[in-house]
């Protein structure tokens, strides 16, 4: 069974923070610049929030803020699950689907050590079926 310490071995655990007092405008900047669709808000090092896309067009845009009046605290989401690297990728899959989240900060001892979109977990679920069939196809076979 795979865990998020193997998808973060495949696609590297390099993360894309924001500090909470950045204006939205700021962390739209870095989305782009990364092609990432959430940053991690970060103060002091500390995990405070994460700001999605979503976030930005359900608080920001929908309601007709401006991104450059408005804070990343303003907007980000303070509730923010997250994971360890031991934790099933079957877990986070349920987490995401529950909780309706496209990403999923990793953190070990309290530290960020990366995060998890959706796209990668399916990716990760994709590779085992393969995997899986396979060792079926081999086995049916008799090699």
């Amino acid at each position: 069974m795979k865990t998020v310490a193997n998808i973060l071995d495949a696609k590297g655990s390099e993360t894309f923070e924001v500090d909470p007092g950045a204006s939205v405008y700021e962390a739209l900047n870095i989305l782009a610049d990364k092609n990432v669709g959430a940053l991690v808000v970060t103060d002091g090092g500390t995990l405070v929030g994460i700001i999605s896309e979503r976030d930005y067009a359900r608080k920001v845009v929908l309601v007709e803020r401006r991104s450059r009046d408005t804070l990343v605290s303003e907007i980000m989401s303070s509730d923010v699950m997250t994971v360890d690297p031991t934790s099933s990728v079957d877990d986070c899959m349920e987490l995401m689907t529950e909780r309706h989240i496209r990403h999923l900060p990793v953190l070990e001892g309290g530290r960020l050590v990366g995060v998890i979109s959706i796209g990668d977990v399916v990716k990760a679920v994709i590779a085992d079926l393969a995997t899986l069939v396979e060792q079926l196809d081999s086995y049916i076979r008799g090699r």
